[in-house]
């Protein structure tokens, strides 16, 4: 196989990092806008959850099928198909007549944006082979994160205030066009020498445990934890995960392969991906909300608020690449837990936002700390997995970062409508949620600390052994390792 100049790597990098920009900036900017859209729709705090987690849920139950029908389909054509139903997706949510249509073209969004991250990552895995240059290209790719945190908020704000809600969607389309353009233009297609065969069962599985678990949580203050539609959402995740964990290991070629989490590295990027997105979307659930709802401020003067707090990411999210690159992911993670554990403890303790500038110190902690902890998660998903596995690794890897957003907003959303119930004062019932905004950095922390020693290394280099599905001398190598 020849392999791409540096100037066809780089155009790849930034077609990737393009569809990365639309997905994440409809996130950030759709946060600017839960207030006006709650008020226009006559929503409940229940319902702007959902206009969120029907995103992620969907997204999060798909992208391990989206990542291995691209390895065995070609990465390009699912990539483009992506790029075509999320920007269809954005024009039908913003003709939606109501919160159920808006739920609804919400998760046909989700369906496209679950084609597009973990095969972007796939395909940035193929194009940059050695170690460092992948691990600086991850940096630029987290990069395009805090990118879609600093321009959202304003662009949602500016949009908002000047024309309505329904604008933030428009933002999408020029984007999404250009993407396919350049895609169909520029980016070769590829896949795996051996793929997984499609696993109906286990994907019915995992959607049954994401989605009963989140419905759970989010009905849970309004119908009760005690009421048979609660209990019944629990029994139906617990048969899920016991399902999974019974069949798929039974399966020659699973969905999940449950002997990726026998690389203790990869094991430990999971929890902290799951922990960081967590906390990530619950604190812009919560702290939109009150910039709004208790401060009075518009939606362009709380995006711009959180202006300080997106530019640490954008700055940090490159270094965080050359850090993993020529040290390894521990120092980042150690860094990134740190940083968010501190910016909860401020709101926990310290009541950080009744106080500018407290609360702007733990906006920039929290910046810091998200920018920091991109790059090693990604990098050590996919480090050490065979090549032709790629697309499930960085699905898996995907997947636990939108799980943990659609948790962060469903716990997080539950408690502070438990506290806010009957009248409750916002302050008040919002700290039990700062709490565990703490408790996820202090999981990053140690977690990271914790999966990245030698002895981590060592089962990674195991797990990547056992995963090979070629014939020695025959196979792809490992990603990151020398090929032979």
């Amino acid at each position: 196989m020849i392999e791409p100049s540096q100037r066809q790597r780089t155009l790849v990098l930034a077609i990737c990092c393009i569809s990365l920009l639309i997905v994440s900036l409809d996130n950030t900017v759709l946060n600017v806008a839960l207030p006006s859209m709650r008020q226009d729709l006559g929503a409940s705090v229940a319902g702007m959850q959902w206009t969120i987690d029907a995103y992620t849920l969907v997204m999060a139950s798909l992208l391990m099928l989206a990542g291995s029908t691209a390895d065995r389909i070609g990465r390009r054509k699912v990539f483009v198909t992506g790029l075509i139903l999320f920007t269809l997706g954005s024009l039908l949510c913003s003709l939606a007549p109501g919160l159920g249509w808006l739920i609804t073209f919400r998760m046909v969004q989700a369906v496209g944006a679950a084609m597009l991250n973990p095969v972007a990552i796939s395909i940035i895995t193929n194009t940059f082979t050695d170690p460092a240059e992948r691990a600086r290209a991850i940096g630029i790719w987290g990069a395009v994160a805090g990118l879609s945190m600093a321009a959202g908020p304003v662009i949602g704000g500016v949009l908002v205030d000047s024309v309505g809600w329904r604008s933030i969607f428009w933002v999408n389309l020029p984007i999404g066009l250009v993407a396919l353009w350049l895609t169909l233009r520029h980016v070769p297609d590829s896949r795996a020498a051996h793929a997984r065969r499609p696993d109906p069962v286990g994907q019915l599985l995992i959607m049954g445990l994401l989605g009963s678990l989140t419905y759970g949580i989010i009905e849970a203050p309004a119908a009760g934890l005690g009421s048979p539609l609660i209990l019944a959402c629990g029994l139906v995740a617990v048969a899920s995960l016991v399902g999974l964990l019974l069949y798929e290991p039974r399966r020659e070629e699973p969905l999940i392969d449950l002997r990726f989490f026998r690389s203790a590295p990869f094991s430990g990027a999971t929890v902290c991906a799951v922990s960081a997105f967590a906390a990530l979307s619950g604190f812009l659930f919560l702290n939109t909300l009150y910039l709004q709802d208790v401060r009075g401020l518009s939606a362009l003067h709380a995006g711009l608020y959180m202006v300080p707090m997106a530019g640490l990411t954008l700055l940090f999210a490159p270094l965080s690449g050359r850090l993993t690159g020529s040290r390894g992911p521990r120092l980042p993670l150690l860094i990134a837990g740190g940083a968010m554990g501190a910016s909860g403890l401020l709101f926990a303790a310290f009541s950080a936002e009744t106080s500018t500038p407290l609360m702007f110190a733990g906006f920039m902690l929290f910046g810091l700390g998200f920018g920091m902890v991109n790059a090693p998660i990604t990098n050590t998903a996919v480090s050490g997995m065979p090549r032709s596995q790629a697309g499930v690794a960085a699905a898996v890897a995907a997947t636990s970062r939108q799980t943990g957003g659609t948790l962060g907003v469903a716990v997080i959303g539950a408690v502070l409508a438990a506290g806010t119930a009957g009248g409750g004062e916002f302050t008040a019932a919002a700290k039990p949620a700062y709490w565990i905004i703490t408790v996820c950095g202090l999981l990053v922390l140690l977690v990271g600390a914790a999966t990245n020693g030698r002895w981590a290394r060592e089962t990674a280099l195991r797990t990547a052994a056992a995963l090979e599905p070629d014939p020695p001398g025959q196979g792809s190598a490992p990603v990151g390792a020398p090929r032979s």
